[in-house]
This record gives structure tokens, C-alpha cells and sequence, in this order.
């Protein structure tokens, strides 16, 4: 089937939202390159599921494509037509299953050498929507508070290498209760400020009732059920005949909390399907905490852009040989205090990163504590660059300072 053929039976399976938002822009999706079509359609399948913030985009692209004339969008999606499809794609339904179809179009633009050119239309793509539908700055400024837990310990690891140069570090902390005016802070913010999808709170332990039950929560213990089921299948795939990466990644696409037999909880499907994202499509997120902390921030920030992000890091096991850790089979692994040190700091100047990504970049402040060594990092405006509290601070000063 060609776009031009599509027709408002072509999305029977869709969920409800979803049907109801590609039948009132058929005559945008008529006019697509198929390829670029399909990539659209993989976004529009799971727009009941989507966080507001990726709900919005969508609707701006279809808003932005139909305001194109006929020549300006064909010069701009060009690239994307002019893509050669293997017949083993071109079989595949992609209304239907845009994300297997998408797979067997990534191992060929590999494979027929056309990856670099497709980047580059992507790319170009991206500017031009971007330019024509600039993203809105959050209503309050975005903050991500960031805690190592107290058993992160490596002897003479100098703490936040990468992020001195942007902010001010705290060498001596001064709080016996820093987790409590932390917890205390985050839940003013969502209190004040109740968004949709607006706080989140990941842990890589488990969870603490006081902020889970005002924050959107996900933590590494919390899943473990749903790891455990993942880590099986995945065993079973890798074990089956003429099983490959795209085999795998297709596998994992369609699983859903449904097939987990996930329970339904406070969180919402939304949610619910975000945490099923990170354990599917994170590279380690089933085995090592850290990993998942790590990138379910990493996915926060991206796709649900909460105006308060706040990130527990805890001890990750040992690393032992991939199939060992495929197998589940790893509870006497003992924790790796040192290494779980260096991938909290990593990861908290990754979450640095991906915020700086997000509109508001400038009004947006980071605090990083931990809790074992009692120094802490500041990073936002009217924070001195590079340099050194000339006091020890306790919680409720640093977090003054950030909000200014």
C-alpha cells in the first residue's frame, strides 16, 4: 500500500485517540513519502500512551506539514522519498506495524550504505518543524535534584569532574536531614505546580513512600518482577534459531504491560508504558540500577519534560559475563559500591546534558548531593561558573540559592 491509498479502514487497530487523529489528517498523510509515513505512523500508534509534551508534538507536525505547499513539502521530505526499500520491507504492513516495519528499514540503511543521508534528511526535517513550531518554556523553571545514596564510596574519586566547570561545587554539606528537605522541596513543586506528567521521581532502589506518593514513581526494586519476566523472554529469543539484534528489538517493541500481566496501579497507563519503554528499549536497564536510573532520565527528560526530575542513585551489582546476567540468576552478586559512584556521577552530568537540551534551558537548575562524602554541586542561574562555596550549606540554602 501507498500513502496515497490510505483510507480511514486503514487504522481499525489503532486505539481510540490514535484512530481518531490520523482520520482527521488523512489528507496530510496521503501526501507523505512512504518512509516517512511509516515514521510518523510508529508516533501516532501510541498517541493514547504518549506523555502531553509528545501528544503536542505530533499534533504541531501534522499542523506544520499541512501548512506547507505542495512543492515546499516535497522539496523538504525529498530525502525520504528518495530511499530504496528491499522487498522483504516493502511486505511488511506499515500502517499496521510501523515499528517492524522501521526495523527492517534501519537494517537496510545500514546495510545498502544510505544511513548517512537519511540522517541528514531527518535532520533537516527536524530544523525546519522545530524552526516553524518552536517548543513552549515550562511554566516554572525546570529543576533535577540528584542523590547519590550513602553507599556509593570510592576512595580518592574526585565527585563532579564534569560538572565544576558549570556550576559551584559544595565541598562540605552541612544536613543531617538533606533527604527530608529534599523529599519537602519536590513536594511543594508538584503541589504548586500539579502538571500532567510534570514530576517524576526515579530510584535506583526502592522508592520512598514520601515522595512516591506525590511524584510520578518508578524505581529499579519496584520493577523487579516485570525485569525478571523480561529477562526470561529475552533468554528464550536469544536461545531460538536465527535469532539477531532486529529479531530481538522487534520482540521487545510489542511487548505491553498487558502481556506482563502488569497490574494496574495509581500510576496510569501512560506511565505504566513509559517504565515498559526503559526496561525495552535501555540498553542494561534489567540488570544494573544505575543503567536504569540513568536512562529512564534520561527518557524523562525527553519525552515527558517534568518541570521537577528527581534522581536516587543506589548501589548496581557486580558486572559479570553477558550470560550471567541475561539469566536473572545473579541475587548473591554482591554490590559494587566504587563503580556505582562513577556511573552516579556520569549519569548526573548526562541529566545536566539532556536538560540543557529542553526550551527554558537557561532558567533551569541542577543540585547533585551526596550523601557519603557530604558535597554537593550546583548548576543554574546566577550560579558563579567554576567555583568553590567558600562555606559549608545545608539543603535548604543550596535550594534557596538555586531558586534564586
Amino acid at each position: 500500500m501507498q500513502p496515497a491509498q490510505l483510507t480511514t479502514d486503514s487504522f481499525a487497530g489503532y486505539p481510540p485517540q490514535a484512530r481518531a487523529l490520523v482520520a482527521g489528517q488523512l489528507a496530510v498523510l496521503r501526501a507523505l513519502p512512504l518512509v516517512f509515513a511509516a515514521l510518523l505512523l510508529r508516533e501516532c500508534r501510541e498517541y493514547d500512551w504518549r506523555f502531553p509534551a509528545e501528544q503536542q508534538a505530533i499534533r504541531d507536525q501534522f499542523s506544520f506539514l499541512a501548512s506547507l505547499d505542495e512543492t515546499s513539502r516535497r522539496q523538504l521530505l525529498s530525502g525520504f522519498a528518495a530511499v530504496r526499500l528491499p522487498d522483504s520491507a516493502r511486505n511488511i504492513d506499515w500502517v499496521g506495524q510501523p515499528q517492524q516495519f522501521l526495523d527492517a528499514l534501519t537494517a537496510s540503511l545500514w546495510s545498502t550504505h544510505q544511513i548517512d543521508g537519511f540522517r541528514q534528511s531527518a535532520k533537516l526535517y527536524a530544523l525546519a518543524w522545530r524552526k516553524a513550531k518552536p517548543e513552549q518554556p515550562p511554566v516554572i523553571p525546570r529543576l533535577t535534584l540528584v542523590v547519590f545514596d550513602a553507599a556509593l564510596q570510592q576512595q580518592g574519586y574526585p565527585l563532579f569532574r564534569k560538572l565544576r566547570p558549570h556550576g559551584v561545587f559544595v565541598p562540605q554539606v552541612q544536613d543531617a536531614d538533606g533527604w527530608a528537605t529534599l523529599v519537602a522541596h519536590g513536594k511543594r513543586r508538584a503541589q504548586l505546580h500539579p502538571l500532567p506528567s510534570g514530576h517524576i521521581y526515579i530510584d535506583g532502589a526502592d522508592a520512598d513512600p514520601s515522595l512516591a506518593g506525590h511524584l510520578d514513581t518508578t524505581s529499579y526494586e519496584g520493577l523487579r518482577s516485570v525485569r525478571v519476566q523480561l529477562l526470561q523472554r529475552i533468554q528464550q529469543i536469544l536461545g531460538t534459531a536465527n535469532s539477531g539484534p532486529e529479531q530481538l528489538r522487534t520482540t521487545l517493541a510489542e511487548i505491553t504491560p498487558r502481556s506482563l500481566h502488569w497490574p494496574s496501579d495509581t500510576t496510569g497507563e501512560t506511565f505504566r508504558r513509559f517504565q515498559l519503554d526503559v526496561l525495552t528499549e535501555g540498553s542494561g536497564t534489567q540488570i544494573f540500577s544505575t543503567t536504569f536510573v540513568q536512562w529512564a532520565a534520561r527518557e524523562a527528560l525527553r519525552r515527558a519534560q517534568p518541570v521537577t526530575l528527581v534522581l536516587r542513585y543506589a548501589p548496581r551489582q557486580h558486572s559479570l559475563n553477558m550470560n550471567e546476567m541475561l539469566s536473572g540468576q545473579t541475587q548473591g552478586n554482591a554490590p559494587d559500591p566504587a563503580g556505582s559512584l562513577v556511573d552516579a556521577d556520569m549519569g548526573a552530568f548526562y541529566a545536566w546534558v539532556d536538560q540543557q537540551r529542553l526550551a527554558g534551558a537557561e532558567q533551569s537548575a541542577l543540585l547533585v548531593w551526596s550523601q557519603a562524602h557530604q558535597q554537593a554541586m550546583l548548576v543554574g542561574p546566577g550560579m558563579p561558573r567554576n567555583t568553590e562555596a567558600a562555606a559549608p550549606l545545608s539543603m535548604a540554602q543550596m535550594l534557596a540559592q538555586l531558586a534564586g
